[in-house]
């Protein structure tokens, strides 16, 4: 946990937490998922108090086509973000280390992206405690 943080509310300042829609997989259509597209890019752009974006990859198919767009659009904005990956229960161990060395290297192209990834699985709560703490410690930075 962050230095100072004690579990209180009162110990961090006020953040908001926002969930965007995806731009990946949707079942709508393209317009629909177009619209959603700009609606995110222009809530991010030019928002100084944004701490950081954390982009979800599915560690079953690792960064694709459209999050590697994403990821540029993230960057030319200059929006520090930090790749989450997902569903990590779904694949084995080793798999799951090669997809974080070759995360890693897509990542050292990107000038906007934080330097370490995230394993998650929300089904079995892998990374979960991992992901709160590295919220909070981006919270105690003030």
């Amino acid at each position: 946990m962050p230095d100072g943080y004690t579990g209180e509310a009162g110990d961090l300042p006020p953040c908001a937490l926002v969930d965007m829609p995806g731009y990946g997989y949707a079942q709508a259509p393209k317009a629909q998922v177009d619209a959603w597209t700009k609606l995110v890019f222009d809530y991010l752009r030019g928002r100084t108090t944004l701490r950081r974006v954390y982009v979800l990859i599915d560690s079953r198919h690792g960064i694709k086509k459209n999050d590697e767009e994403v990821l540029k659009l993230l960057d030319l904005a200059a929006v520090s973000y930090q790749v989450v990956l997902t569903k990590t229960d779904k694949i084995k161990a080793a798999e799951l280390e090669t997809l974080k060395v070759d995360t890693l290297a897509k990542l050292a192209k990107h000038p906007a992206s934080y330097p370490e990834i995230l394993a998650t699985s929300s089904e079995k709560g892998v990374g979960v405690d991992e992901m709160r703490a590295a919220i909070l410690h981006l919270l105690s930075l003030g």
